[in-house]
């Protein structure tokens, strides 16, 4: 395995373990990791604290997209039920 795919491995196991978290219990960090990245020092502490922040709001973005795409979908399923269960809209013009 050459670097490049060790990388992509390691950051798509990453994404595996972060997937599996709950994005409440994540929520419940948010502004502890807000506060520690805005008091900016030059220690590893702080740069874990900016990488945590980010990972939580990456998890509630990827959330509210996938929830919008869900919504968007059912309502088009919904029209499209919708419109095939009304009765065609003929009308008799000339009876022989």
């Amino acid at each position: 395995m050459n670097g490049d795919n060790m990388l992509e491995h390691t950051l798509e196991r990453i994404a595996e373990k972060i997937l599996r978290l709950d994005e409440a219990s994540l929520t419940s960090l948010w502004e502890k990791y807000k506060l520690r990245m805005e008091q900016f020092d030059t220690s590893r502490d702080w740069e874990k604290s900016v990488i945590v922040f980010f990972i939580i709001n990456a998890v509630r973005a990827k959330n509210h997209i996938f929830n919008d795409q869900i919504l968007k979908k059912q309502k088009t399923e919904k029209s499209t039920a919708s419109t095939r269960k009304k009765k065609p809209n003929l009308q008799l013009i000339k009876s022989i």
